[in-house]
């Protein structure tokens, strides 16, 4: 799975969404311009020590982005979609795009890809969720449509044994 960020503005979401890619073996692809240095010490916190365990691909533009990834479902997260993140079927190299925290991705954009808009259930009158939050609710979905590939399937506790309980 994919995670694309586009014009992300706050550090710790983006670290933060970088430790999801990485538990959850995801890209994470940032589209310009960032609100924030890619070596500032917010976002390096947020993402622990797990910068090295995930793909990061940088663009300057959604354009540049498209061009790309031509063949790329997009699925976008808008508090505005037609259809509910869980109303969906994903496939295992889907994309799923979140916009900047203050605006969301533009309408120009939602627009051009209707189909391929979707929403997090809310309750009305407040704006959104967390950016990090959404992003983990929308790829944990997809990834329990498709059996949790290839993330582990059990943990064990520190002194006990699940056998021996």
């Amino acid at each position: 799975m994919h995670i694309v960020l586009l014009e992300p503005e706050i550090p710790a979401n983006t670290g933060n969404i970088a430790r999801t890619c990485a538990c959850t073996g995801s890209s994470l692809h940032l589209i310009r311009p960032l609100g924030f240095s890619l070596e500032e010490k917010q976002l390096k916190r947020a993402g622990l020590d797990y910068w090295d365990k995930l793909g990061v691909f940088l663009y300057d533009s959604y354009e540049e982005f498209r061009e790309k990834n031509p063949e790329a479902r997009v699925f976008m997260a808008t508090t505005k979609g037609p259809r509910t993140y869980a109303e969906v079927h994903y496939e295992p190299d889907d994309y799923l795009m979140f916009g900047k925290e203050t605006a969301g991705i533009p309408e120009e954009i939602l627009a051009a890809n209707k189909k391929w808009c979707i929403r997090i259930p809310m309750t009305a009158h407040l704006r959104s969720l967390n950016l990090s939050n959404a992003a983990a609710v929308v790829l944990y979905e997809a990834l329990r449509q498709q059996g949790f590939p290839g993330l582990q399937e059990t943990g064990n506790l520190r002194r006990y044994d699940w056998e021996t309980l």
